[in-house]
């Protein structure tokens, strides 16, 4: 059987959520079925908006997270798409919630994934005029020269990915590059 914690809700189903019975067919972690009703439950990963923004400097925003996981480490803003809302406007929100900062995207960074894990996360190149600040979610903020990013306090494997990733295609001249005065 799978990580029990990859999907702990439908693990412990027992009646069907429509109509009460018992007896459901589940397909741990993916599924379950009711054979009395024939409703069905697909559990899928949940999507994740991120944004990776560059200041004016050419220097990467990041914010040390004030809730776990990965409490006291650092990472970009991100967060969970809400029904009713783009990729691109959660990205942009969370932007505004986490540092007060407006953004405008640049383009995709990428989009990282792991099977033992429940999200999707949709990583975006941004841009901003103006400072950011702490929050509740971000203790502190600082912004990083691309050589100076803390590589050994960052909070998840997808945000040390997706850094890596958008200062390597800085360094071949891709779009990190025209963020980075004078690295053309």
């Amino acid at each position: 059987m799978a990580d029990p914690s990859l999907n702990p809700a439908l693990e412990a189903a027992r009646y069907c959520p429509r109509c009460g019975a018992g007896g459901l067919d589940v397909d741990f972690p993916r599924s379950m079925r009711c054979g009395a009703c024939g409703y069905i439950v697909f559990s899928n990963p949940k999507p994740v908006a991120c944004a990776i923004p560059w200041d004016e400097d050419g220097h990467v925003i990041l914010l040390r997270r004030g809730f776990e996981p990965g409490k006291g480490l650092w990472t970009f803003p991100g967060g969970f798409v809400d029904l009713g809302e783009t990729v691109e406007d959660a990205a942009r929100r969370e932007a505004m919630e986490e540092l007060e900062i407006e953004v405008e995207l640049q383009g995709l960074v990428g989009v990282y994934s792991r099977a033992d894990e429940r999200v999707v996360l949709v990583v975006f190149e941004a841009t901003t005029k103006s400072e950011p600040r702490t929050t509740p979610e971000a203790t502190e903020v600082r912004a990083f020269a691309p050589h100076e990013l803390p590589w050994d306090e960052l909070a998840f494997w997808s945000t040390e990915r997706a850094l890596r990733e958008l200062v390597d295609r800085g360094e071949r001249g891709g779009r990190g590059s025209r963020a980075r005065p004078g690295s053309g």
